[in-house]
């Protein structure tokens, strides 16, 4: 979930510039009451004809935060499950006095690796495109995905990616190349917000909520998402008390992310 500057683009084309200082976004709170107040969306059902589960997470740890329980009952189900790891998180902490790019990735994928073997997830599938810089691989990712696809066949294949309108360039690339493969290849497409939750207000118009499905956690599943999370280490704590170590992932940002549901756009 790697922060920095957003576009605009996707069918919720945004105007989001970012985490500014002093800017925490839209509190969990107001979430919780919108969603508990409006009538409810349809729960998500493990389709029947549905053989092959493709998820795609730009950073390492968007396969969690998003839809790390989702992802897990189609594994429960008897679904393969490939999860396609963008980049390895290398720029979240840019101006690190401690961590270089380098061995910040290196414990970024190990984060990754703990946090999928709790949820019972396989080991992803990793591309190595720069972090911040998907948009200017998109041709190659929508290959690598096309090839993920591929190797089973399209029709019975589901891809879920991160929501070509989330906000942040890495997740609105990765879903506009999600889209192109399920295209070139017959598979489903599916999307989920990450950065949605932050820039965007209950019934804000430039997200598809009439698309919206959800998967409820159990108390089970949701503390299961909690330790998973926990792997996280770089992005939940900071790397050390100087300034540029600071944490990425705040327990204000995480109180929106770890919910009881989780949010699928079908």
């Amino acid at each position: 979930m790697t922060g920095g500057a957003a576009g605009a683009a996707g069918d919720g084309s945004t105007d989001w510039a970012g985490i500014g200082p002093g800017d925490r976004g839209t509190p969990h709170a107001r979430w919780d009451t919108w969603l508990r107040d409006r009538p409810p969306d349809a729960e998500l059902d493990i389709p029947s004809e549905i053989r092959r589960l493709v998820v795609v997470a730009p950073h390492p740890d968007d396969e969690i935060l998003g839809v790390g329980i989702t992802a897990a009952r189609f594994a429960a189900a008897g679904v393969e499950v490939e999860i396609v790891a963008v980049t390895d998180g290398d720029a979240s902490h840019p101006e690190s006095p401690t961590v270089c790019p380098q061995r910040l990735a290196s414990l970024r994928v190990s984060e990754s690796r703990r946090a999928c073997s709790v949820l019972g997830l396989p080991e992803p599938v990793r591309l190595g495109l720069p972090d911040g810089g998907v948009r200017t691989q998109e041709s190659r990712l929508t290959d690598a995905i096309t090839d993920v696809i591929g190797r089973g066949g399209g029709a019975d294949c589901l891809v879920l990616s991160t929501w070509s309108g989330d906000g942040h360039p890495d997740h609105e690339a990765s879903g506009r190349a999600a889209a192109r493969a399920c295209a070139t290849t017959g598979a489903r497409l599916a999307e989920y917000p990450v950065w949605t939750w932050h820039w965007a207000a209950p019934a804000d118009p430039r997200v598809p909520w009439h698309r919206r499905h959800r998967v409820v956690l159990t108390a089970a599943e949701l503390a299961a998402k909690h330790t998973a999370v926990s792997e996280f280490r770089t992005q939940i704590a900071p790397l050390s008390d100087q300034p540029g170590d600071e944490a990425i992932l705040p327990d204000w940002i995480l109180d929106r992310l770890i919910t009881r549901e989780e949010t699928i756009f079908l």
